[in-house]
């Protein structure tokens, strides 16, 4: 059995091998950090790298060395001044003179941690470790509505720009040469037979006349051969082939009625972020669209969605409503993948929870990949959350419900919702 050692470095004279069995090691450390970063860093630095420290007491490596007792000799080089059996006086002012400032402490012994930087790429594969998107769809070759041109060999017919040149030229040599070749070969017999007549004593007039008479005519043959000809012609194939889609828009409702508190809408805006940032990884091109709603639901940008101060009551089907305008309008064609994740307390209307439940199991479920709706709050499930349960039954693979109580649950309610044994995803 043969060993390949990948012995390449990785930038800084750093080895590329080390450093993966490194993390693979410490991966359970990593994880955790991760996984802490998120519930504390700040939404804007969230695309970043991040520093990881790992206590030195989790790092030790066995070592071997020798055991406690017996007699040992030891020769120490660069000793000039002390023999065997020499006794040392107790330094001054009973320490070291070591050159550290600041007073003693009458604290145990610690230990320094090692603390080393994951890139922003190891950062999100650990943040998404084992993780899958759900029902992740690329639309099928048949339903796509996208195509792209491509070289497809070349064919007998077709129009003058698409004219090759090189292999006309080239099928019409060949067809030359296969035409042709009897024809050379009689023609050089006819040549060699003539040559031995004209060389005898007496040449057979009669026979020579005959003999230039064939050469001609086959010479006359080979010129009438056409350079090239209609069935030389070959034209560069294009075909239209169908390109699966790789985009996706993701919608963010979010309740601003006066029962949202700004810590509640702080939590919300971490698990945005961590969904668009697993959408990042799965798609080349992402859309974002905004929605506010107390009693009345509103398009905005970001900064509004975050941080406009508007608040009012609560009819979470008005959201449900503009999202749904929006796909019919801008999405439902083109081949989007299309995500919604719903943010809410879950307060609502009484008598408006029973159609929030029917707009998404009758409109938004049938057109969008998936539908997450969590509810934070550290209380009991409201209303909103009853009324969701019938549709979660029922549209299992495209609807999930979750509760966050505080910080610490956003990843664990995120992986929850997303785990790869959860879903099975289409081919």
């Amino acid at each position: 059995m043969s060993y390949i050692i990948d012995r390449r470095l990785n930038g800084k004279n750093k080895s590329m091998v080390n450093r993966q069995r490194f993390l693979k090691r410490y991966k359970q450390h990593i994880k955790e950090a991760v996984s802490d970063a998120v519930n504390h860093r700040s939404i804007t630095d969230m695309e970043r790298g991040e520093n990881i420290s790992i206590p030195e007491r989790s790092i030790n490596e066995p070592i071997i060395h020798h055991g406690q007792g017996g007699r040992q000799h030891r020769v120490l080089p660069g000793n000039k001044q002390f023999n065997t059996g020499d006794q040392l006086d107790k330094p001054p002012q009973g320490g070291g003179g070591g050159g550290g400032s600041g007073k003693a402490s009458n604290q145990g012994d610690g230990e320094d941690d090692f603390t080393f930087f994951i890139t922003r790429e190891e950062f999100l594969n650990y943040l998404f470790d084992d993780l899958a998107l759900p029902n992740m769809i690329k639309k099928s070759l048949s339903q796509s509505k996208e195509f792209k041109t491509r070289r497809a060999g070349f064919v007998s017919e077709g129009t003058p720009n698409n004219l090759s040149i090189v292999k006309s030229l080239r099928n019409a040599h060949a067809r030359r040469i296969g035409m042709g070749a009897g024809k050379r070969k009689k023609l050089k017999l006819l040549r060699t037979e003539l040559e031995q007549l004209l060389a005898e004593p007496v040449p057979d007039s009669l026979r020579i006349k005959v003999l230039e008479d064939e050469i001609a005519h086959m010479e006359a043959r080979l010129r009438a051969l056409p350079f090239i000809d209609e069935l030389d012609l070959r034209y560069r194939n294009q075909v239209r082939v169908p390109v699966p889609t790789s985009k996706a828009v993701m919608f963010c409702l979010m309740d601003v009625s006066g029962s949202m508190t700004q810590d509640v809408k702080d939590l919300a805006k971490r698990f945005y972020l961590l969904l668009y940032l697993f959408l990042e990884k799965n798609y080349e091109h992402i859309e974002i669209v905004f929605i506010r709603h107390h009693t009345s639901a509103k398009e905005v940008d970001e900064e509004e969605f975050f941080y406009s101060r508007e608040t009012g009551g609560t009819i979470v089907s008005s959201a449900l409503k503009m999202m749904n305008d929006i796909v019919q309008e801008r999405y439902l064609s083109g081949g989007w993948n299309i995500y919604g994740a719903q943010a809410s307390d879950g307060d609502n209307w009484d008598d408006d929870s029973p159609l929030c439940a029917d707009i998404l199991a009758n409109q938004l479920l049938p057109v969008v990949q998936h539908f997450a709706y969590v509810e934070i709050t550290p209380h009991e499930h409201q209303a909103l959350w009853y009324a969701y349960q019938g549709v979660q039954q029922a549209n299992a693979q495209k609807f999930a419900c979750a509760q966050i109580r505080n910080a610490a649950d956003i990843y664990p309610v995120f992986r929850e919702l997303f785990a790869k044994e959860r879903y099975q995803e289409a081919v």
